[in-house]
């Protein structure tokens, strides 16, 4: 899924961009295609999409927004600090304590924790602050029209969405996302919000954009749907045993390997901890503020990147679920605290409670 990660890099002010002048892509025979097929499939009667379209505008901003997305130039140390930061923290502590009967109804009904759900919404929206400021119908159409990279997954979103809109009864003219037609308090693409959103609160409706209740439950369905493994390690940090681990550092998204494997090319878990030899494992290398760090990366990390394909994306999401996970405990234990100023957290290679198995040590070394 594409995010509305950078608004603030692109404004200092997340509203909604003024209304341009439409009719941009009348004359496409693309959107002709989309008309029709929407025609034919009885979703919009005859003329209805013409009189949209008259009004929707290429959004060139979009076009500069998706060209440099934070995860594809900056480094770990540099992409870190835009999430890892004390206010962040504060509020998704906040956050979590106002719904926590429905975080914790989630993760039980679907396994994914809770420090995760909300780590997702502070990554996203900031706890639903920022749910992005371009009209999604003139993104989803700039990109499925006018950027052909990607249009064919971005013409796919269009349909969706306005199929979407039909469904939940979206004025799809004063609707708004991300860059990349992203919405809501969870920046579902239109795609996912029909196929994995959920009404969390039984009201009759799936509601992304005021209803938080329908985003956690919407988060946690969507992560279960994409394989997450209750109880199973996300990530860990490894250390150097060998010189031969660059053949094995892995940038796909996915495992390629296993920690025996990873163990014999020199890379092994750095915290004491237990773990499956045979568990299916990535090592990946992020530049860190001291050089490289090495990061043993599991099937429930990459489920992350079904979220947002970046590996920084999956690791500043990891790293603020362990430091919500820490801050909410603590905050259950005692007295409310006067907020404090924010500043950038830490780096910590916290590694989390992993299930009985085989131990580092035993991991055969070359």
């Amino acid at each position: 899924m594409l995010k509305s990660l950078l608004c603030f890099f692109i404004s200092s002010l997340c509203v909604p961009t003024p209304a341009q002048a439409g009719g941009d892509f009348m004359a496409y025979e693309e959107l002709r295609g989309v008309i029709e097929q929407l025609e034919r499939d009885k979703v919009y009667a005859p003329g209805e999409l013409d009189t949209l379209f008259a009004e929707v505008a290429r959004d060139e901003g979009v076009l500069k927004a998706i060209a440099r997305p934070a995860e594809g130039t900056k480094e770990w140390r540099d992409y870190r600090p835009i999430f890892m930061t004390q206010e962040r923290v504060q509020k998704g502590v906040a956050f979590w304590q106002q719904h926590a009967a429905v975080i914790a109804r989630a993760e039980q009904t679907y396994g994914v924790p809770g420090e995760m759900i909300v780590a997702i919404l502070g990554v996203e929206t900031r706890y639903g602050a920022n749910k992005g400021r371009n009209r999604v119908v003139d993104a989803l159409a700039t990109l499925g029209f006018d950027y052909p990279p990607r249009a064919p997954f971005f013409r796919k979103e269009l349909r969706e969405f306005l199929v979407l809109a039909k469904e939940n009864k979206l004025d799809p003219l004063s609707t708004y996302g991300s860059y990349a037609g992203a919405m809501g308090y969870p920046q579902f693409m239109p795609s996912s919000w029909r196929n994995l959103a959920v009404d969390f609160d039984g009201d009759g409706r799936r509601d992304l954009i005021d209803n938080p209740v329908d985003a956690i439950g919407s988060i946690a369905n969507y992560f279960k749907a994409n394989g997450w493994k209750t109880g199973e390690p996300v990530v860990a940090r490894a250390q150097i045993i060998n010189q031969d681990y660059d053949s094995i550092l892995h940038k796909d998204l996915g495992t390629n390997s296993t920690l025996e494997q990873i163990a014999r090319k020199g890379l092994v878990p750095r915290e004491p901890g237990t773990y499956l030899a045979s568990a299916p494992a990535s090592a990946i290398r992020l530049q860190g503020d001291n050089g490289g760090e090495f990061w043993l990366a599991f099937t429930n990390f990459y489920v992350i990147t079904k979220y947002n394909r970046s590996l920084l994306y999956a690791m500043a999401a990891w790293q603020l679920s362990e430091e919500l996970k820490v801050a909410y405990a603590q905050a259950l234990a005692q007295p409310a605290q006067p907020a404090l100023p924010d500043a950038t957290l830490p780096a910590a290679p916290a590694t989390p409670a992993l299930p009985p198995a085989v131990t580092p040590a035993a991991a055969p070394a070359a």
